[in-house]
C-alpha cells in the first residue's frame, strides 16, 4: 500500500498508559507493508510488554543502550521514518534539551531525519510552561508534533494531553514517507457522498453512496501534502480523522453554498459525490400520513454543481469528474459529460459490477480525458484507487 510498503519505520514506544494503542499502530502499519523496528523504554516496557511487540513485528524488540555498541546510529540511519508514541513529558524534555541517556533518546539525537512525536500526558503537564517552551523548541529542531488531543485522560480528568488516536498517527507516517509532491501546499476540495433531499420531516430522495470513494481522495490528497477541504453528504462512514476541514451536508443546495465558498484559491476540485438529480418541488412540514392517498411526488432539477464547480473555480483549477453509469454505453456517456462540463478527468464507475460502485471498499473504474482516451483500471480498493486518480490528476496540475 502507497506509500508505506518496503519502508522502514522506527516506533519509540516511552512509559505513558497510552502505550497500549501504540501496538494497534504498529499493527497497521505492518498491514501496509511496512517493516517495522520498535524501540520500548524502561518505563514504556511497565506499560506494554516486548513480547506484544515482538509477536507483532517478528523482531526483537530493541531496548538496552549496551546491546549493540553503534546501534544507536545504525537505527536512525535505517528507517526511512520515526514516530514515537507515546510521547511522554519526560521523553519530550530530555529531547528539547539534547540528553541522550538511553537507547530512544541517543537513537532521535543521532537520526539524520527528524520524528513525528505523539505527546501523551497529564493536562497540567501538558499545559505547565516547561512542556509548552519544550514543544516549541523541538517544533524548531524540526520535530512534528502528532496531538495531543483533547479528552478523557487517565483517572477519570479530561483536557489536552491525550494522545491521538493510532490511525492519526498512521496517516501522519504516511504523508512523512510521501516527501516532496506536487501536491504539497496546494488547496484541494473534494466532494463524497450522497445527497438527501426532503420529501417532508422524516423522508428523503437518496441514493446508495457511502462517501468512500471521495473520503480516500481527500486522504490521498492530504497525504501527498495537500490543504484538503472536504464536503460530505450524510455517510454512515467517518470521515477520515486526519482532514481537519471537514464540512458536513444534507441537500444539494447545501452542497453547493459549501462547495463556492470553498473553491477560493483551489487548485484542484474532486466532484466525488453522488448529488441527487431531482428533489421534491414541494417538501411538506410534519410526516405525510398513509391516509393521504399520496398518489406522486413533483420533482425538480436539483443544482447543477459539476457546472457550478466549473464556473466558480479559479481559471487554473483542474476538475476532475466522476460519473455513475449502467452498461456498454457508459464511456460513451461520460466523454460527453466531460466535455459538456469542461472537466480535464473523468472517473466513470459501473455500480452494477460485483465489487464496483457503491457501499463497497473495492471499486473498478475507467479514467478518461480531455482527448477522450480511457484507461479501465483493475478492480482495486478504493484507497488504491484515490492514489490512481492522484497520480493522473497530478500530471495536469497547474504550472507542472
Amino acid at each position: 500500500m502507497r506509500p508505506f510498503h518496503d519502508k522502514r519505520v522506527l516506533v519509540g514506544v516511552s512509559g505513558g498508559i497510552a502505550a497500549y494503542k501504540t501496538a494497534e499502530l504498529v499493527r497497521r502499519l505492518l498491514q501496509a507493508g511496512s517493516d517495522v523496528q520498535v524501540i520500548l523504554t524502561s518505563s514504556g516496557a511497565r506499560f506494554v510488554g516486548a513480547t506484544t511487540f515482538e509477536g507483532l513485528t517478528g523482531r526483537p524488540v530493541m531496548q538496552s543502550l549496551w546491546d549493540g555498541s553503534l546501534q544507536h546510529i545504525d537505527l536512525g540511519r535505517w528507517a526511512d521514518a520515526i514516530v514515537v508514541a507515546p510521547a511522554t513529558a519526560n521523553l519530550l524534555a530530555k529531547l528539547a534539551a539534547g540528553i541522550a541517556d538511553d537507547l530512544l533518546t541517543t537513537t532521535l539525537l543521532a537520526a539524520p531525519r527528524r520524528a513525528l512525536l505523539a505527546p501523551a500526558m497529564n493536562v497540567r503537564m501538558f499545559e505547565h510552561p516547561a512542556t509548552q517552551a519544550n514543544l516549541e523548541t523541538l517544533r524548531g529542531y524540526g520535530h512534528e508534533l502528532v496531538g495531543p488531543a483533547f479528552g478523557e485522560l487517565a483517572e477519570g480528568e479530561e483536557g489536552w494531553g491525550r494522545m491521538v488516536e493510532p490511525d492519526v498517527i498512521f496517516a501522519c507516517v504516511g504523508r512523512a514517507l510521501e516527501g516532496e509532491s506536487n501536491w504539497r501546499d496546494k488547496r484541494v476540495v473534494v466532494t463524497a457522498g450522497p445527497t438527501w433531499e426532503p420529501v417532508d420531516s422524516v423522508r428523503f430522495i437518496g441514493n446508495r453512496s457511502s462517501g468512500r470513494m471521495g473520503h480516500a481522495i481527500a486522504a490521498a490528497a492530504w497525504r501527498r501534502g495537500a490543504d484538503v477541504v472536504l464536503i460530505t453528504g450524510p455517510s454512515h462512514v467517518p470521515a477520515p480523522p486526519e482532514i481537519a476541514d471537514v464540512r458536513t451536508v444534507e441537500t444539494a443546495e447545501q452542497m453547493g453554498a459549501a462547495l463556492n465558498a470553498a473553491l477560493t484559491d483551489a487548485s484542484a476540485v474532486f466532484m466525488a459525490a453522488a448529488v441527487a438529480d431531482f428533489k421534491p418541488a414541494a417538501p411538506q412540514e410534519g410526516k405525510i400520513r398513509r391516509a393521504s392517498g399520496l398518489e406522486s411526488i413533483a420533482v425538480e432539477p436539483c443544482p447543477d454543481l459539476l457546472a457550478t464547480a466549473g464556473r466558480g473555480a479559479p481559471d487554473d483549477c483542474l476538475l476532475v469528474a466522476f460519473a455513475v453509469e449502467l452498461g456498454e454505453a457508459g464511456v460513451d456517456s461520460a466523454r460527453r459529460k466531460l466535455e459538456e462540463k469542461g472537466a480535464h478527468l473523468i472517473v466513470l464507475n459501473d455500480p452494477s459490477e460485483p465489487g464496483a460502485g457503491f457501499e463497497v471498499e473495492t471499486n473498478r473504474v475507467t479514467i478518461i480525458d480531455k482527448s477522450g482516451a480511457a484507461e479501465t483500471l483493475p478492480q482495486m480498493l478504493k484507497a488504491e484507487v484515490a492514489d490512481e486518480i492522484l497520480d493522473r490528476a497530478e500530471r495536469l496540475l497547474p504550472g507542472d
